[in-house]
Formats: structure tokens, C-alpha cells, sequence
């Protein structure tokens, strides 16, 4: 064998390791479902509220930076850098951490809107929002690394009996304040991934009040197409907001047990996630695929997007049962 042909052996050997390495990076987290709903009694036999639903946060933000390949987003040498789908997934788990970090910071953990913020909380949502391409001075990573220990000190002090400025309010009001952004978040994926195949839309920004304006002039109707190149990334972004979004329901599911009953509400949050966890089937093609809809090939984006549109009526229904007496 002469020296070019060896050369191209190993170069094709390389390039397979990285194949196979950026392949197993890729691929996403295992649910967590068991550690989010286990939960914490006292020695009363008690339950601490609000444990849950912390956890699930924590967990969900440790998974972004324990996981295969570490966090990716910020990566800027190859072939961490040259991956986008896993970025994205991080991104759609991003977001939807940043919104409950943030409930839990104005609404959770207070009991009226005079009441003053936790503490713990004060820290960790802001460094939840660091741009997460950051990576350095400070990166990403650290700045949740310091988010994920400050509520790890608030999980602590709601079992804590003598901190009483450390609480977590399980009512009505706050589950639904705080869903009511989920639904935002969710009718957004449902758009952006059903653009996937094109579609003429017509503009209904201002339906339902003839006083409404609006800052500047828009057309009547136009037309959406998601580019090629985003397709995978809206979909992993949409699969990464719906593992984290499956986490904190289940949580809620706990934490918010006696509010869902007593409006006979917890069914429709179970709708809410046996819809979440059908967006979550393992995906059995080696890459995104964006059939016409009703052609030859399968459209994973519209699928996707069926999933999110499903559990966000539900979630609207949810919604509107918390808002009855």
C-alpha cells in the first residue's frame, strides 16, 4: 500500500471516529420522570410542596450540562461546533427552564403581589438568562452552574421549617399564570414547525377588537416557509421545550395535586402529558424528513407540531378550569 492510499485510510478512519462521536453526542437525554415525582415527606408523613416542581428545574437544567458531550451551544471547535441539532434541543430546554424560573421568581414563591422575592430566586433567574452562546468571561455554563446551586439552597429551605421566608404557594392563580406563557410558547413551536411545507396565512393580529392597532402596516395575507436549513433545528427545539415542558408537568402533577382535584382538573393535565410523551417517540430515520404532507414521504415537523397542537388546546382547556371558582 503506498503513502497515499494509507494517508486516505486514516483520513477516512478520522473522519468515521467523528462520525460515530458527533452521532453519540447527538443523541437525547433519557425522561427523568421517576426523580422529579419521588418528592420529599417529612417526618410527620407530610408532604414539602413545591419540592417537586423545584427539582424538576434543577434536574432539567443539570441535564443541559451532564448529558452526553456536555453543553454544546456555546462550542466552538469542531466537531462540537459543527453539530446544530442537539444545540437547538438545548435551546427549546432553555427556554422553557428561563419561563418557570421566572414564575417561580414573581409568582411561586410569593404570597401576594407586595410580598417581597426570594432571595434564593433573585440570584438564580437572572444568570438563567445569560446569552447561551456565551463562552467566556463568563460562559454559559458557569452562570447556570450558579443558577442550579441558589435553588438547590431554596429546595433546602422549603423543608427547612425555620426559614419561613422560603415558600412555595400551590394555588390556582400561579399554576395558571404561569401556564397561560406555556401556551405562548407551545402555539409559536405549532406555527413555526407547520411552516415546514409553506402555507398562505392570512393576518388575524388584530381579530376580535376593531379598536386595536398596531405600530406599523402589514399584509393582509402572506406567505410562511420555513428554509431548509432550519428544518431539524425548529424541530429539535421543539423537542427540547416539550422534554422539559413533560418534566415540569409531572412535577406540577404532584406539587399542585389537591388544586387539580379539587377542580376536577387533573385529567386534563394527564391529556396534557400523554401528548407531551407521544412527542417524545424515538425518531427511527437518520435524519429530519419534510414530506408534503400528503405525499410520498413523512413530514416529522408537521407530526411534531400535531403533538404540540393537541396538548396546547388541552392546555387552554386546563387554563380556563383553573379560572373557575
Amino acid at each position: 500500500m503506498n503513502k497515499t492510499s494509507t494517508l486516505s485510510a486514516v483520513v477516512a478512519g478520522i473522519l468515521l471516529v467523528l462520525w460515530l462521536f458527533s452521532w453519540w453526542v447527538s443523541r437525547e437525554p433519557a425522561l427523568l420522570i421517576e426523580e422529579v415525582q419521588q418528592g420529599l415527606h417529612l417526618d410527620d408523613g407530610s408532604r414539602v410542596v413545591g419540592y417537586n416542581t423545584t427539582t424538576a428545574l434543577i434536574r432539567v437544567t443539570e441535564t443541559l450540562l451532564q448529558k452526553r458531550g456536555g453543553y454544546m451551544s456555546n462550542d466552538i471547535l469542531p466537531p462540537f461546533s459543527l453539530l446544530d441539532n442537539m444545540p437547538a434541543w438545548e435551546f427549546g430546554v432553555l427556554e422553557m427552564s428561563r419561563d418557570l424560573a421566572l414564575a417561580f421568581r414573581k409568582d411561586f414563591s410569593r404570597s401576594q403581589s407586595q410580598s417581597a422575592e426570594n432571595a434564593f430566586l433573585r440570584i438564580a433567574q437572572p444568570q438563567l438568562n445569560i446569552d447561551h452562546r456565551s463562552w467566556v468571561l463568563p460562559s454559559a455554563e458557569s452562570e447556570y452552574r450558579k443558577a442550579i446551586a441558589q435553588l438547590y439552597l431554596y429546595r433546602s429551605a422549603l423543608v427547612d421549617p425555620k426559614q419561613t421566608d422560603s415558600q412555595f404557594y400551590a394555588r390556582a392563580d400561579n399554576l395558571r399564570d404561569w401556564l397561560k406563557n406555556v401556551e405562548k410558547r407551545l402555539g409559536s413551536y405549532s406555527q413555526r414547525l407547520s411552516a415546514s411545507v409553506g402555507q398562505e396565512r392570512f393576518n388575524t393580529d388584530l381579530a376580535g377588537d376593531i379598536a386595536a392597532r398596531q405600530s406599523t402596516e402589514t399584509p393582509d395575507r402572506r406567505f410562511v416557509k420555513t428554509s431548509w436549513w432550519k428544518l431539524d433545528d425548529e424541530f429539535y427545539e421543539a423537542r427540547g421545550a416539550t422534554w422539559a415542558l413533560l418534566h415540569f408537568l409531572k412535577a406540577v402533577e404532584v406539587d399542585f395535586a389537591e388544586v387539580l382535584q379539587r377542580r376536577n382538573a387533573m385529567v386534563s393535565l394527564q391529556q396534557i402529558i400523554r401528548e407531551l410523551e407521544a412527542a417524545q417517540q424515538p425518531i427511527h430515520s437518520p435524519m429530519v424528513l419534510n414530506g408534503s404532507g400528503f405525499g410520498i414521504l413523512a413530514n416529522h415537523s408537521l407530526v411534531m407540531a400535531n403533538y404540540i397542537s393537541r396538548a396546547n388546546a388541552a392546555l387552554i382547556d386546563l387554563s380556563e378550569l383553573l379560572k373557575q371558582g
